[in-house]
């Protein structure tokens, strides 16, 4: 999937975070409601003007960004 096709950012939409293209849903939001226990179902019913593809264009995104060290590597206190 390309995800150029379905996400954007412009500076004059939520401060120029990425949103799924002709909506001010940002690709952090989703990935918040994600982390919070949303399903895919949940998401789609919730917001039906999002596309199974736009969910699937988030993790290409998230995915691109990692590959591209834009993400910051968590580092994590062992127990002692």
């Amino acid at each position: 999937m390309d995800w150029e096709q379905r996400i954007e950012s412009n500076k004059n939409v939520l401060l120029g975070k990425p949103v799924i293209k002709g909506t001010r849903i940002s690709v952090e939001f989703i990935l918040d409601r994600l982390a919070h226990g949303w399903s895919e179902e949940q998401l789609l019913q919730s917001y039906p003007h999002l596309e199974k593809q736009d969910l699937q264009a988030v993790f290409g995104y998230l995915n691109e960004c990692v590959k591209d060290g834009l993400i910051r590597e968590i580092n994590r206190k062992t127990a002692q």
